[in-house]
């Protein structure tokens, strides 16, 4: 694929490299000559010096005919008009980066939706999620956000005293706009249908908004018993983002801020998290605030350092998990051997993401789930495609595949029976991957 690279800082030159090694061609863009030298030196691309937010330049690095434009600069105003100027020009795909909140909140702005944009990235929301599928827990924890953040997938799992045990999908008598999407099963994982027997220790990901989602909680939870506690370390984007997924699920949260200004900040928009102004970086701020007693500590603050020596300090304080999100690529061999459970790297977090979105037709992304045994598809409707033809209860889909979300001009839903598809539409598909490339040729022309 043709793939144009706007940024060439530690972001955008990982994720050149990334797609180099898959044999991609690949173009990077950059206003800082030092950086292009760089990426001309040590990767197989063209580099091209000058300003991402300019039409000339974007024109001279053939975003007119590429397949995918990404706007990863380190300013989000630039990633934006940038990543809208290669949609415009001719680009397949177009995804920006952005780091301040606002940018993907859409309760007072679309920003995607109003400059043209397929996509809009958070490294440091991704590499919240991806922290967060990493402390294992009896309840449910946000697995993925799909529909522009407007459908959550939730990942459940079905405790021995919930109501639900024993009983089909069907007979859950669910409300129309929730899905249970897939069950993991003894290790095996496949799409739900509505004759599936629910059992205690299943694993069941249920679509739909987070207020949906959390009215029923209860049908397969169970009674809530003790809830874990999390020290999150680092209260910067990526602890911000990690406190709010895991606050309103089963877990008593406490966020650690150096600086007192932020700490109001967080205070004023966590709701269920208690912010605590302490150093995590000292050994006696942790004692004092008895980390030792939690059952995960999280080290998620700006530098690799800091949070390697955090969280060794926490396991030698006593607590059960430690995680850490660590950076650098050449500090990966040493962790493991410091005794940290879990380590996440933002960049292989942004490039596994990048990678779902290399794809032809009308996919825009393609996500393993679990095992990768089924994926979430998500999927533009084209005109004349065969998916439009009937209402979905009439559409001859194939075998365990889920319309889980629908985009439609300014909102997003979870589709009833009697939904029809319309050319335009983006649509969140969950299938066994044996059947995914059989769904897609049904949302293509003919």
């Amino acid at each position: 694929m043709r793939i144009v690279v706007l940024g060439a800082g530690t972001v955008g030159h990982s994720i050149a490299a990334l797609l180099c090694r898959n044999g991609h061609s690949v173009t990077v863009v950059d206003n800082n000559a030092d950086h292009i030298r760089h990426v001309n030196e040590t990767l197989d691309v063209r580099g091209l010096h000058g300003s991402a937010s300019q039409s000339s330049v974007l024109f001279q690095a053939g975003v007119t005919s590429c397949d995918l434009c990404l706007a990863v600069t380190g300013d989000d105003e630039v990633n934006l008009v940038s990543a809208s100027m290669g949609k415009a020009m001719g680009a397949r795909r177009s995804v920006a980066r952005v780091y301040a909140p606002v940018f993907r909140d859409l309760s007072t702005f679309d920003y995607q939706r109003h400059f043209r944009i397929d996509r809009l990235i958070s490294l440091e929301h991704l590499s919240a999620m991806e922290l967060a599928r990493g402390i294992r827990h009896p309840g449910s924890v946000v697995v993925e956000n799909l529909a522009r953040g407007e459908i959550e997938v939730h990942e459940m799992l079905v405790s021995p005293n919930s109501k639900s045990v024993g009983k089909t999908i069907r007979e859950l008598d669910l409300p129309g706009r929730i899905r249970v999407g897939s069950i993991v099963r003894e290790g095996e994982s496949r799409i739900t249908s509505a004759d599936d027997v629910v059992e205690a220790g299943d694993r069941l990901t249920v679509i739909g908004s987070r207020k949906e989602v959390d009215a029923i909680k209860p049908t397969f939870c169970g009674e809530s018993g003790r809830k874990l506690s999390v020290v999150i370390a680092g209260g910067g984007e990526t602890g911000y983002h990690l406190a709010r997924i895991l606050e309103a699920q089963r877990f008593n949260v406490s966020l650690f801020e150096a600086d007192r200004g932020r700490c109001d900040f967080l205070a004023a928009q966590l709701q269920e998290t208690t912010v605590v102004h302490t150093d995590a970086t000292l050994r006696d701020s942790l004692e004092e605030e008895r980390v030792g007693a939690a059952d995960v500590f999280v080290a998620c603050m700006g530098e690799d350092e800091n949070n390697i020596m955090a969280a060794v300090e926490a396991r030698d304080i006593g607590t059960a998990m430690v995680m850490a999100l660590v950076s650098r690529p050449d500090y990966a061999h040493v962790v493991g051997k410091l005794g940290i459970d879990i380590t996440v790297s933002p960049r292989e977090v942004v490039a596994k993401q990048i990678l779902g979105y290399l794809n032809s037709g009308p996919v825009i992304s393609r996500t393993p789930l679990g095992d990768g045994e089924i994926c979430v598809l998500e999927i533009e409707v084209l005109e004349g495609a065969v998916i439009t033809e009937h209402v979905l209860a009439k559409l001859s889909l194939p075998e365990r595949c889920l319309i889980a979300a629908v985009i439609r001009s300014e909102f997003a839903f979870v589709p009833g029976a009697d939904d029809r598809l319309k050319p335009g539409d983006n649509v969140v598909v969950m299938v066994d991957e044996a059947n995914a490339d059989a769904v897609v040729r049904m949302f293509s022309s003919e």
